[in-house]
């Protein structure tokens, strides 16, 4: 009851591995040892269902910092451009146009690499989370088999 409440993938995954705790429990039929992994098991395969939705947008925030870099690259090149044509117009050398098209090529140059800092940023902290999660679950997972063999 209380892991339906905590509404998370630590939460499913004990509440799964308790069912199954449960169900084992009164089972004749299988000795300690076949309980023991009947139960690794459906942790590991409670585990493995919960593992795709806790990564699900990191592929997303990945995307994004390759693109946002790739994004500020053309800003820089069509920045570059621009300028290089504001020269080529003018025959000589219009300070003022030149500038506008060396700061728009700078701005896009800033603009790709920080948003791709900061996707990189939270890809980390949201990798290093779901390690943290994986870690308890697998905590979580050896500690209801400890139990388990411990009783039965």
């Amino acid at each position: 009851k209380e892991c339906d409440k905590q509404k998370g993938s630590v939460g499913n995954v004990t509440a799964s591995a308790l069912k199954k705790y449960q169900q084992l429990a009164v089972d004749t039929e299988l000795d300690k040892e076949q309980k023991l992994v009947a139960l690794s098991k459906e942790v590991e395969e409670a585990t493995s269902l919960e593992l795709p939705m806790l990564e699900k947008n990191l592929t997303i925030i990945a995307t994004l910092a390759s693109v946002a870099t790739l994004v500020g690259l053309l800003g820089t090149v069509l920045g570059m451009i621009k300028a290089f044509a504001a020269l080529g117009q003018s025959g000589a050398a219009d300070s003022s146009k030149l500038a506008n098209g060396i700061s728009e090529a700078l701005v896009n140059t800033a603009l790709g690499i920080g948003t791709s800092a900061i996707c990189i940023i939270a890809y980390n902290y949201f990798t290093s989370r779901i390690d943290e999660l994986t870690y308890s679950i697998d905590e979580i997972g050896l500690s209801i088999s400890n139990n388990f063999a411990s009783h039965y």
